[in-house]
């Protein structure tokens, strides 16, 4: 299984870099299923299209205006491998029966069937997928959020039973941290999935969260590597692969991040069920939350965060519900960043999170919120210290490259 993102398939000369690449797996032997992004640009062109005609679209047609840049890719690698004489057909997600629920913009995958692609294969044929996108029972095109097109891949990776899963994109591997905030970052052989997804949960771009969630659940080997040269990437592999583990692996940032704080919400049984439910319907997930309870021992400040991009309807959400929830005032605050450490090495080693917050502390960084797990502590500061921290960070758990 080979993905290629949108950077990969930026133009045509790059799709036609990209189907020689794939002409060199099938000519060694390799049977290939091939899965695409959209043209880079296109997907946020496409999205700009539905929101000047309606900011709060109907999410079901948004849902068909943004899968149709994969459906333009498909085609045009399917065109590019056959002038190569590569046997190639295109497949978007109603040609697979590729099942997700109807949560339109944030799709889950139910099922795949993948007799039609084992048929293609069979008949020495490359089948070329259209990622990002699925269909509902209800036979309504859905769409499986940002960075979808890695899902759409792994979860056919599983599907197919392949060997491996690669992932191309505009960088070479997984690094310790962000190369273009610090220039000290290491390329790392192998990342565990639970790594990799923790990674992805905070704010790493290499792949999508899901993508690596499936891949764990299903033990899909996923490497990450540059369409643009030969370099070897990074393996992201079950922990028994992995020989000895880092104390940290790598230091990553979230930019996509908004606080809500709601002041003077009462403090009785069932009022967290009544702010976090409603959210939930509206399929908005809620990430960091602290808890503030006041002397007296009747109210309580509650904040938490969300997607940047869902900060108007969360509000609006609450506002809604207000009479329910029964609060005093709600501010939102979008300047903030979610900056992590992360190491399956924390789970033998204790300390930590007290060295995070003597490296931030000696910058002068105030932490708003914290959380943690068993392989990563998490804090939100103001978006303005970003860079500073994370390389702070960085050279305080001595990744930096030598």
């Amino acid at each position: 299984m080979k993905k290629f993102g949108g950077t990969s398939v930026a133009d045509i000369e790059r799709i036609q870099a990209v189907a020689r690449r794939i002409k060199r797996a099938v000519d060694g032997g390799d049977e290939v299923a091939v899965v695409v992004s959209a043209m880079a640009g296109v997907t946020n062109r496409l999205v700009g299209y539905a929101n000047a005609i309606s900011p709060l679209h109907d999410p079901r047609e948004y849902d068909v205006v943004v899968a149709a840049g994969e459906q333009i890719t498909a085609g045009l690698m399917a065109m590019a491998l056959q002038q190569l004489g590569v046997p190639a057909r295109s497949w978007l997600a109603w040609q697979i029966r590729f099942r997700t629920d109807d949560a339109h913009g944030k799709a889950r995958i139910s099922g795949i069937d993948e007799a039609d692609l084992n048929a293609a294969f069979a008949a020495g044929e490359v089948p070329v997928v259209a990622g990002f996108q699925g269909i509902t029972d209800g036979n309504r095109i859905t769409t499986l959020g940002r960075g979808g097109s890695d899902t759409t891949a792994v979860a056919l990776a599983a599907a197919l039973r392949a060997d491996r899963c690669d992932i191309y994109t505009d960088v070479d591997g997984v690094y310790t941290t962000d190369p273009h905030i610090v220039a000290k970052a290491r390329k790392l052989a192998t990342i565990t999935f639970e790594e990799m997804l923790e990674m992805a949960s905070v704010g790493a771009k290499v792949l999508q969260t899901r993508a690596v969630e499936l891949a764990m659940k299903y033990g899909v080997r996923l490497q990450v590597l540059s369409s643009f040269d030969d370099s070897p990437g990074t393996f992201v592999v079950g922990e028994e692969e992995v020989v000895e583990h880092e104390l940290v692996s790598g230091v990553t940032y979230s930019r996509d991040e908004a606080k809500i704080s709601l002041l003077q919400v009462a403090d009785r049984p069932g009022v967290a069920a009544g702010i976090f439910g409603p959210l939930a319907e509206a399929s908005i997930n809620v990430d960091m939350i602290v808890q503030n309870i006041s002397p007296a021992g009747d109210t309580t400040d509650l904040t938490f965060t969300v997607s940047e991009a869902d900060l108007e309807r969360a509000v609006d959400v609450i506002q809604r519900n207000r009479e329910q929830i029964g609060f005093g005032e709600i501010r939102s605050d979008p300047g903030v960043v979610k900056v992590s450490v992360i190491g399956v090495g924390m789970r033998s080693h204790a300390g930590i999170a007290s060295q995070m917050f003597r490296a931030l502390a000696e910058r002068g960084i105030n932490i708003q919120v914290i959380t943690t797990s068993e392989i990563k502590v998490s804090v939100l500061i103001d978006e303005a210290y970003t860079e500073l921290a994370v390389r702070a960070l960085h050279t305080a758990y001595g990744l930096d490259a030598r």
